[in-house]
């Protein structure tokens, strides 16, 4: 069989992004089809693959979740394996992500765990959302692949290989994505007065919102608005007839998200007014928040304790969106960062980890399963 490397290196050459995971869904089933059939069964949800292995004396059905889509990223990294797909990367760390799923399998069809071993391939995590419908899916069709708890890990390049961060509770943010589409009267730019400039209210917009989190917001509770991207007009001397904002607003509760979203129409709809202009918005994928189960949660960070070459670290909630949530909200379990040892961050173009993770994510977590 490939070795992890060889893995983590062809999946790396092809990321594709939410719901287009084809070539990974045909190279995940490539991989499997070829292992022993007999204690396994294979199902496909749209672009994601579910991997069942019968337990020799099953009490209870353990899940490990892997998400397999790229990201819409020009990779930089210099490396001879860098993505084939250009404008496409995984800069999340995806394809270590999936290396460790499918080095899990491998390990538990050689040597079968006691209990029985679902792991799911999920599609779409980055957006438009694949953990929700794959669940929906698993809760109205596939019972039968359901699992009584479940883990996940996710790369954190700033650690160590062989850090295993996580917490009892809340991990991971609610999140959702944030589109705001502004149109006026687009004109020549030596008559302002005839025209409705999206340019100057969408300025002002920016601004606006940014008073959401100083003075709308308990300042002991955290909120995070980001506005990324900003597109407006067509040429320098043609006032901006359109505009639009691309953004994230990030939570730690679902109140609060409430919150926030009702503020940010109450200040759209003052734009509307101030600028005789129409406001539209769009919060496109929604992510619960990643809340660890505490008795999962205590139960990694006393099996890393003890496992040879790891550092268990109770780590601070992070504002990072997860749709690992959604599995958590139905079924105990937890998720962990796993150290990766990379100068450059997560979604950044020259994101490389150190590769020596996959031996250890892998071996570290089919101990865990197997302690289970």
């Amino acid at each position: 069989m490939q070795s992890l490397i060889d893995i983590r290196r062809a999946l790396h050459k092809i990321p594709e992004l939410g719901f287009q995971e084809f070539k990974t869904q045909a190279f995940i089933l490539d991989y499997l089809t070829k292992l022993p059939q007999d204690y396994l069964e294979i199902a496909t949800w749209r672009t994601g693959v579910v991997v069942r292995i019968v337990g020799t004396n099953p009490t209870k059905t353990i899940g490990w979740r892997t998400d397999i889509d790229g990201l819409p990223v020009t990779e930089e990294t210099g490396v001879a394996y860098a993505s084939q797909h250009a404008g496409h990367m995984h800069a999340c760390g995806h394809d270590c992500h999936m290396t460790t799923a499918l080095g899990l399998v491998t390990a538990f069809v050689k040597n079968r765990p006691v209990q029985n071993v679902v792991v799911y391939f999920q599609p779409a995590e980055e957006g438009p959302g694949g953990a929700e419908p794959m669940f929906n899916w698993l809760k109205e069709e596939r019972l039968d692949l359901l699992c009584d708890e479940i883990y996940a890990l996710h790369i954190a390049p700033e650690y160590p290989v062989g850090t295993v961060a996580t917490r009892p509770g809340l991990l991971f943010a609610n999140t959702s994505e944030l589109f705001i589409d502004l149109k006026g009267i687009g004109g020549h730019a030596a008559y302002p007065h005839l025209t409705r400039d999206m340019t100057v209210a969408t300025a002002n917009l920016i601004l606006q919102l940014q008073t959401i989190v100083s003075r709308n917001v308990d300042p002991m509770n955290s909120v995070v608005i980001t506005v990324g991207k900003m597109t407006a007009g067509t040429v320098q001397n043609v006032i901006a007839e359109n505009a639009r904002l691309e953004g994230t607003i990030r939570t730690l509760n679902a109140e609060s998200m409430q919150a926030v979203k009702s503020r940010i129409e109450a200040i759209c709809a003052g734009i509307e007014v101030a600028f005789e202009c129409e406001v539209s918005i769009d919060y496109g994928s929604l992510y619960h928040e990643v809340n660890n189960h505490e008795a999962c949660a205590n139960r990694l960070l006393a099996f890393a304790k003890q496992y040879d070459g790891a550092t268990d670290f109770l780590c601070p909630a992070a504002m990072t969106g997860e749709d690992f949530g959604y599995f958590l909200k139905e079924i105990p379990g937890a998720m962990f960062w796993s150290g990766a040892n990379c100068q450059y961050g997560l979604h950044q173009s020259k994101m490389n980890p150190d590769e020596s993770l996959l031996s250890f994510n892998t071996d570290f977590v089919e101990a865990f399963i197997r302690s289970l």
